[in-house]
């Protein structure tokens, strides 16, 4: 009931709108940042724009347009020079960037700090270190409309140019795309988006807003145009659960943006459809069970075609897991049908299935034999490993190399394609 309470207020409605919209402007354009690997330049320009919030209060006094204009052009110098170090003077990257913004920062921290001790002068540093969204008045809620509005069209305008000199800058280029230009842009529309976030979750834990809804993102798809509508619906998400935690705990609206951001990252990297810890975990387990099955697949294949009858003992003579685990095997095999139910016999389909591991074990033993020069022996483990993992177009691109070979390095009968 307190929260239904508190957003029956202007101010509350006015901080929620301006949290949503820096989760969404943060979180489509934080893609092209995470994907350029600029992730530290946002961090760097997220705080080297407090010299240009100096200078603006110094000229034109308290003013949201004013503080705008000058952290745009701080954070355009601020990227101009990290580009101008690492193009002509021999500095690694990341140190052009933390010699800028370091510098950059620090002036504008002596400055906030000389400003204040002025009588009558009141330039909080703090609120723009971690953002004041509780203060956000209707200039500032207005300044980050029209700032949200502007880097969202430009996105959506310049889409094609952002994807290709982001995935492949060389056509781009090719193409007649200036990448430099594009880069340039990019960090216009970064500064923009950096300044619009200083109200609500200040220099310090913008670059929170620009990084984890994208990372989280970019775990849940591969496509970009879904991802950009994910970070985008992620970083509204993060600042709406963010601000609702600060006021139910009564804790700053800035900090809890970036833990909740961070929450949402920790959630995607266990039980993302694809890349999740979770499902890798699974997907691993999944492989070793196969691998385990069509072990035993494969050696009951060439005991059938050795003896002509399978008995458990051999299996476990060829094999070096325990006789459980065997048991387990076999009962899977039954299960899916390649192997008889009251008999150690493959079915056709299991025998399919092991003639198939056979012929991929044997050309790859004689591909790497006759690639590598490598005797028999040295190539039996590669082939081993590799079995389980080679698709069927692939053997038969191998096959046809090695001009369709009828025996292994072993001496073996290499078994034809559907034979």
């Amino acid at each position: 009931m307190h929260l239904i309470e508190v957003f029956q207020y202007e101010w509350a409605i006015r901080a929620l709108v301006a949290s949503m919209l820096v989760g969404l402007m943060c979180g489509v354009l934080g893609c092209f940042i995470v994907l350029r690997n600029m992730s530290l330049i946002g961090d760097a320009l997220a705080h080297a724009i407090l010299p240009g919030v100096v200078i603006a209060f110094v000229v034109v006094g308290y003013s949201t347009l004013g503080f705008f204009v000058g952290s745009v052009a701080a954070g355009l110098l601020a990227a101009a020079g990290i580009t101008w170090i690492q193009q002509n003077i021999h500095t690694r990257n990341d140190a052009a960037i933390g010699i800028v913004f370091t510098a950059m920062f620090s002036i504008g921290v002596m400055g906030i700090s000389w400003i204040s001790k002025n009588e009558g002068v009141h330039l909080d540093l703090k609120d723009f270190l971690f953002g004041n969204v509780l203060g956000v008045a209707n200039q500032d809620l207005y300044l980050t409309a029209g700032v949200a509005v502007y880097v969202l069209a430009s996105v959506v305008v310049f889409y094609r140019y952002l994807f290709i000199s982001t995935f492949q800058p060389v056509v781009a280029r090719t193409m007649g795309i200036s990448v430099k230009l594009i880069h340039y842009f990019l960090m216009l529309l970064l500064s923009f988006a950096v300044v619009a976030s200083l109200q609500t979750v200040g220099v310090i834990l913008v670059v929170a807003m620009l990084i984890t809804p994208a990372s989280t993102a970019l775990l849940l798809s591969n496509h970009l145009k879904t991802v950009l509508v994910l970070a985008g619906g992620i970083g509204m998400l993060c600042a709406f659960s963010g601000l609702l935690l600060a006021i139910a705990i009564e804790t700053t609206p800035g900090p809890a943006m970036a833990v909740t951001a961070t929450f949402f990252y920790l959630v995607a990297a266990f039980f993302a459809p694809r890349r999740g810890l979770i499902f890798r975990l699974l997907q691993k387990r999944n492989l070793r069970r196969r691998i385990l099955l069509e072990d035993i697949l494969k050696q009951s294949f060439r005991l059938q075609e050795e003896a002509g009858n399978i008995t458990e003992v051999a299996l476990l003579e060829r094999l070096t897991f325990r006789s459980a685990i065997l048991r387990r095997g076999l009962a899977a095999l039954r299960r899916r049908g390649w192997m008889e139910r009251n008999s150690l016999l493959l079915t056709p389909a299991g025998a399919e299935q092991a003639r198939r591991l056979v012929r991929a074990h044997r050309l790859w033993e004689t591909y790497l034999a006759h690639q590598t020069g490598l005797d028999a022996e040295q190539v039996h483990e590669e082939a081993e490993r590799y079995e389980h993992l080679l698709p069927e177009y692939l053997l038969d691109e191998v096959d046809a190399s090695l001009g369709y070979p009828t025996i292994d390095p072993h001496g073996e009968p290499i078994p034809e394609k559907g034979e």
